[in-house]
């Protein structure tokens, strides 16, 4: 599955909603993509447009341009029956230090992040 973004909008803590780190964009054509972690929880939870799905042993790569996220097989249902969704971004460089340490805080014990920054 692929999506493609003007931006990747991230936030590593916010302190109003018990210090959650949440990940979201927009498509190009109106999909929604959002993922969220509670520090204290084991799982991620990824909604795609509207269908939300908890998670663990999620791989999530991000470069400059890309955002990889892969899921085991059997939780391809997440993301419309594919293991993976490519998304591909255009977030201004002085932003992707703010979308690695969300997505650091949301795989912290329950992921693999892998950089290519």
């Amino acid at each position: 599955m692929q999506l493609t973004t003007a931006q990747l909008m991230a936030t590593p803590c916010d302190d109003e909603e018990d210090n959650m780190a949440t990940l979201c964009c927009i498509s190009d054509k109106g999909e929604m993509f959002l993922m969220t972690r509670y520090p204290d929880e084991d799982e991620v939870e990824i909604t795609l447009d509207d269908e939300p799905s908890t998670l663990d042993g999620l791989k999530i790569t991000l470069g400059p341009q890309r955002l990889l996220i892969e899921v085991a097989p059997g939780d391809a249902d997440a993301l419309g029956g594919d293991d993976h969704l490519e998304i591909t971004h255009s977030t201004p460089a002085g932003d992707l230090a703010e979308v690695e340490e969300t997505l650091q805080n949301i795989l912290k014990g329950t992921g693999t992040y892998v950089s290519e920054l």
